[in-house]
């Protein structure tokens, strides 16, 4: 197998190194590096160019593998990573295959090879994690697929599951009580399975309009806390933002990506039934869409305190809570997306904005009650907040009095 995916010249990566990497004879790799926890048995290994020891079980969760050495590795680019008989040793293998993926070039590609769960079992039974014990070899091809998938995603492509066991390899059932008692044979030379993928291209850029989600895409991939589910839904949503925004506030945007896991890390403490997916995704859209919003602590946590994820303030959100209450999820959404890029500025006159915001909030109903006496009031609420969002939260626009005078002139 290794024969027919590794070439002359290769840059190859290889973790859970030891004293023989199973590679061609003839085949005459350009780097051999091996990382494994033993550093006698990587020294003996005559196929091998350079060497680390990194325990792969230690990682940073969501991250990655966490060895520093070890990130500065993966940033060289390797044409193939080979990881043989060593996930079924792994506690955090999802981890270790993001640092695979960070570890290899565009088109770069890694297998993962690993026997039948019986062929060492007598000598390595209790390292074998928990997972590993348990399920078969056809559930371990499937579950060792979902490590890539689960890993970053459609960042990998090409992924593909071989059985490689020799002809008269024992099976499974060979090994089983009835076999036992009919005499099975155990010299039988034991079952062997591959499961690889490929690493993707991502998009360096937008070259036209149907390229800006697979452009977004591409930088979700092996974004931390977001759910694959998450990052299918917001993708599109984020792929519409981007396109509303100028060539400038788009750069600003991609710069504010990593903004994410922080959005994700606080939605996904909501109830999903009133909070559900789609409109977890088109907050975390138009938060990132606003050019205004950079993602830092204060404006993180006045989302929180407008989701009720927090204690909210008594000046602000207790007011502006209380008194759009009656407004649609949909719509109190929308309105937090328009507020919370306002927090955080530094700029005295933004202050003073999100001061009138929830001041003008009761006398702006009352008007819109008074001259629309047969309107719902969620949608008074939602009229009269939207109002006052578009013209007095921004700087500069309408002031309080002009705003005024300006409803007070609306009718029916």
């Amino acid at each position: 197998h290794y024969s027919f995916y590794l070439r002359d010249g290769m840059t190859v990566l290889e973790l859970g190194a030891a004293e023989n990497s199973y590679l061609p004879p003839d085949l005459k790799l350009n780097k051999h590096v091996g990382v494994g926890a033993v550093q006698s048995q990587m020294d003996s290994n005559p196929s091998i160019t350079s060497s680390m020891i990194v325990d792969l079980n230690n990682v940073i969760d969501d991250e990655g593998v966490d060895s520093q050495e070890f990130a500065a590795l993966c940033d060289e680019g390797f044409d193939a990573v080979i990881m043989a008989n060593t996930i079924d040793f792994l506690n955090h293998p999802r981890e270790v295959f993001k640092s695979s993926w960070r570890a290899l070039k565009p088109g770069g590609i890694m297998i993962v090879p690993f026997l039948a769960k019986d062929a060492y079992v007598d000598k390595f039974e209790e390292a074998f994690t928990k997972q590993w014990r348990d399920m078969s070899d056809d559930q371990h091809m499937w579950v060792c697929g979902s490590f890539f998938q689960f890993s970053a995603g459609e960042g990998w492509e090409g992924l593909k599951g071989f059985d490689i066991s020799p002809f008269d390899a024992r099976k499974e059932e060979d090994g089983n009580v009835l076999s036992k008692l009919q005499g099975g044979d155990s010299d039988k030379p034991c079952g062997a399975f591959v499961v690889q993928a490929q690493k993707k291209s991502m998009a360096e850029g937008v070259d036209d309009a149907d390229s800006v989600e697979e452009f977004i895409k591409s930088r979700l991939w092996m974004m931390p806390s977001l759910e694959d589910r998450d990052k299918k839904l917001v993708a599109p949503r984020l792929a519409r933002a981007y396109d509303a925004l100028d060539s400038q506030d788009q750069d600003r945007m991609v710069q504010h990506f990593d903004s994410l896991p922080k959005i994700y890390a606080s939605l996904i403490k909501m109830d999903q039934f009133a909070f559900t997916f789609s409109m977890q995704a088109q907050l975390a859209a138009d938060l990132l869409g606003d050019p205004d919003f950079v993602g830092n602590d204060l404006q993180v946590n006045n989302m929180k305190m407008g989701l009720g994820l927090r204690k909210p303030s008594a000046e602000f959100w207790a007011p502006v809570g209380k008194l759009t209450a009656a407004m649609a999820p949909e719509d109190k959404v929308n309105l937090l997306s328009y507020i919370v890029p306002r927090f955080g500025s530094g700029d005295a006159s933004q202050d003073e904005t999100l001061e009138a915001f929830v001041s003008g909030l009761k006398p702006t109903f009352a008007v819109i009650r008074s001259k629309c006496p047969a309107m719902d009031e969620s949608d008074v609420q939602l009229l009269g907040s939207e109002l006052l969002a578009s013209e007095v939260l921004k700087p500069g626009r309408s002031t309080r009095e002009e705003f005024a005078g300006w409803l007070g002139a609306l009718n029916e």
